[in-house]
This record gives structure tokens, C-alpha cells and sequence, in this order.
């Protein structure tokens, strides 16, 4: 959207404007708004600028005609006490800027926590064909320790992780799909032993995949039959796998067996319907579906985070337990994290993480050109009253955007854990 540069004394209240200066050198939270009093009109005009950037589709108002020579402009109303507002609106900024840092922190510290996680999940799956029983123990630790720690959470708070590698899909999938599940459970106040079955059920649920060969599960066509029916085994190679462990727990067995039958009875291996469908293997479905959609082996077909929600609730009626599906929408929110959305002030952002308390005010990690991305804005809508008015695919971004905001092709989420944060 194109502007026009325009004298400091022809813009008014109702027109949109892009400051000539960087973020620190003024009291706005943004470089870029609409001016929406006339305190904050004569506080620009205080900037020491000359001109500013107005984008008159943006605005409400025109702009003032052009100043008469040698007329002066009007003095600022004397019951207007300007440094005052200044002031006000530095320390709110501050505060900003402050809760921005904090923010940044509890991303970093989550991130530590994700990648601590992986590791153990690569340690995991490289040792379950020699070394079966070590594996099981060692995944039983991985998803006690998260279950504590995510009992003691009073609220949710799920996060948008850094870009994974592409030929680990299978673990970045599996924890995935563990986690989302884990947290469902959680909603849905299970027993903390019940929660740690469905994470073992859920970490485990493609293991059988190992068995496949690489050139099916990375084929991007349509699979043949005999591939098709090849494939359709891997629960039961899965099951083969953790039955070599006395220990595996029984209740998450059926997760593995499961996790791909419907409950019109269309899905597979069995072709069971209805409630002869294990109540957890029907959740880790919802989610395992979900994290499907959104990647896909033909990368050209993967959906939007919101839009592979919208498409499970237009397309799951018969097929997948509607409560699991209404719990995982509130464990994800309408724009869950990876998100890149539009704001009721144009501003192009990516949701970078959701509360399950705030579903409607997710934290936005917003695009601009005059900030270093290093520094860009993380900001609460609810707090500057803005609102989402739409979802942007990815490849529709201009580049500029695209590099800045950095879309994730994989997208992996993690709980933030408030224990020991500093």
C-alpha cells in the first residue's frame, strides 16, 4: 500500500503515518498508526521532523491543506500538558519493552526445554532395535518429567519452536503429536499416571514406521496398493516393538494399535467403529490428524495451522471425537502458534504463542522493515486493542516479510514451564 510524504503540518487526527525515525528515538509503541487524539498529534509535530509518511487509504481523514506562507502554526492547547503525556507514554514503552525482554526469556528458556526433549527422543528411537528395554525406560523418564512439570502449570501457555531438520521428521512428529496430546489430556483433568500413558501411547504411535521402507513414506504421489496395504502395517509393527518390553504400559498399547481407525469405521488396520475405539487412541487421532495436515509428504498440499483446524471441523463429524477436536482448538487457539495473520491496523504478524486462559489474544511477533527483526515487537492484542482479521498463507508474503518473519515449513510446539523461571 503506497504512501505519500507530506509536511508535519498538514497531517491530522484520523490519518494513518510512518515516523521518519527508529524505534527509540519516540515514545510510540509503533513506528507505523493511526494518530487518534490530538495530544498525540502535537506530540509529533514536537519530534523535530519535518515531514512524515501518511497512507491516506489507512486514514480516516484527508490530509490539512498546505500551509499559507509566512503564517505560523497554532500553538498546542495551553490545558494540554505535553511532557507529561510524553512521559507517560515513555513509561509505558518501557514497560513494553521490558515485557518484550521477559518474553524473549521464556521463549529462549522453552526452546532449551524443546531441544533437551529431542535429543532424548533421537536417544530413544536409535536405541528400540538393540536395545529395547533401555529405550522404553529412558522414554518413560522424558514424558514423567514432562508430566510434572506440566501438572504444575496453572495455565497453558504453548509455544512456537525454532525451524527442525527436514530427515527427522518421524521424531519432531512423534513429540509433536505427544505433547498436543499430553495437553489435551491435561484439559480434560486425567490422573497424572493416565496422562503419562497417553504420552507414552502417543511418543510411540508411528514407531512402526521404522519398519516401512524409506521410499514409501517419503513418496509424494499416490501410494499403490501394495504400498498402501504396506503402510496400513505399521501399527502392527509398532505394537511388535513395544511388546518386547514387559514394562510398556498396557493402556497405551492401544494408542499404537489404533491411532488410525475412524469412527465411521473407514480407518485402518481393523476397520473398528464407534466406542470399540480405545477413548485415548480416538485422541491422539485428532491430534496425530491435525500435525498430518499441516505436514503432509507433498509439502505443496500442507495446510495453515487455522486452516487444518477448520478443515478437521468440517470434515471429521463421523471420523473423529468432537470433544477431543473442541479441546485441542482450546489448547491451540483459532490462530494457533505459526500463524502469520493480518491486524485490525495492517500490520502483518506470526502468533509465536497462545495462552489456553487468553485463546482470543495470542502473542504476535510483528513485521517492521524499521526494526531489526532481533528486536522486533512481540505485543499482546489485547493490550493495544487490536484484533486478527485474517490468516496470510506463507507463500502468498513478499519476500521482505517472508525472511523477516520466517515461517516455520515444520511446525513443533512446546509448553512453557514456569518452574525455576527466573
Amino acid at each position: 500500500m503506497s504512501g505519500i510524504k507530506v509536511s508535519i503540518d498538514r497531517i491530522q487526527v484520523g490519518n494513518y503515518v510512518k515516523l521518519p525515525l527508529g524505534w527509540c528515538d519516540h515514545p510510540f509503541m509503533f513506528n507505523n498508526f493511526k494518530i487518534d487524539s490530538q495530544e498525540q498529534l502535537l506530540l509529533i509535530r514536537k519530534l523535530g521532523v519535518s515531514h512524515v509518511t501518511v497512507y491516506p487509504k489507512r486514514s480516516d481523514n484527508g490530509l490539512l491543506p498546505p500551509k499559507e506562507p509566512g503564517s505560523e502554526a497554532p500553538e498546542p492547547a495551553s490545558n494540554i500538558d505535553l511532557e507529561q503525556i510524553r512521559r507517560e507514554l515513555w513509561e509505558t514503552k518501557q514497560q513494553g519493552i521490558e515485557k518484550l525482554k521477559s518474553h524473549r526469556r521464556r521463549i529462549t528458556k522453552t526452546e532449551k526445554n524443546f531441544k533437551s526433549a529431542m535429543i532424548q527422543v533421537r536417544s530413544v528411537m536409535s536405541k528400540l532395535s538393540s536395545r529395547p528395554l533401555n529405550a522404553i525406560e529412558d522414554a518413560e523418564q522424558l514424558i514423567g518429567n514432562m508430566v510434572d512439570s506440566l501438572l504444575k502449570e496453572e495455565h497453558i501457555v504453548l509455544h512456537l519452536m525454532s525451524e527442525t531438520k527436514e530427515n527427522e521428521s518421524i521424531y519432531y512428529h512423534s513429540l509433536n503429536v505427544s505433547v498436543l496430546a499430553m495437553l489435551l489430556a491435561r484439559m480434560k483433568n486425567l490422573d497424572a499416571s493416565v496422562i503419562k500413558s497417553i504420552g507414552m501411547g502417543a511418543l510411540f504411535h508411528d514407531m512402526g514406521k521404522l519398519k516401512i521402507p524409506p521410499q514409501i513414506l517419503r513418496k509424494t504421489t499416490a501410494l499403490t496398493s501394495v504400498e498402501q496395504n504396506f503402510l496400513n502395517l505399521h501399527p502392527k509393527y509398532g505394537l511388535d516393538i513395544v511388546n518386547l518390553v514387559d514394562t510398556f504400559p498396557e493402556s497405551a498399547k492401544a494408542i499404537i494399535a489404533q491411532h488410525h481407525e475412524l469412527l465411521d469405521g473407514s480407518g485402518y488396520p481393523k476397520g473398528l467403529a464407534g466406542d470399540a475405539i480405545d477413548s485415548f487412541a480416538q485422541l491422539v487421532s485428532v491430534v496425530n490428524t491435525y500435525d498430518t495436515l499441516c505436514h503432509p509428504m507433498d509439502i505443496s498440499k500442507a495446510r495453515v495451522p487455522s486452516n487444518a483446524l477448520s478443515w478437521l471441523y468440517k470434515n471429521s463429524a463421523n471420523k473423529y471425537n468432537q470433544s477431543d477436536l473442541k479441546l485441542l482448538v482450546k489448547v491451540l487457539g483459532v490462530y494457533p502458534p505459526g500463524s502469520v495473520v493480518r491486524l485490525s491496523n495492517d500490520q502483518i504478524g506470526m502468533v509465536l504463542s497462545v495462552n489456553s486462559e487468553r485463546l482470543l489474544y495470542p502473542n504476535i511477533l510483528i513485521y517492521d522493515a524499521e526494526v531489526p527483526r532481533a528486536e522486533a515487537p512481540i505485543i499482546d492484542l489485547e493490550q493495544l486493542e487490536l484484533t486478527i482479521t485474517g490468516v496470510i498463507k506463507p507463500d502468498k508474503l513478499p519476500q521482505r516479510i517472508y525472511e523477516y518473519l520466517n515461517p516455520r515449513s515444520r511446525i513443533s510446539y512446546y509448553f512453557e514451564s514456569t518452574k525455576n523461571n527466573s
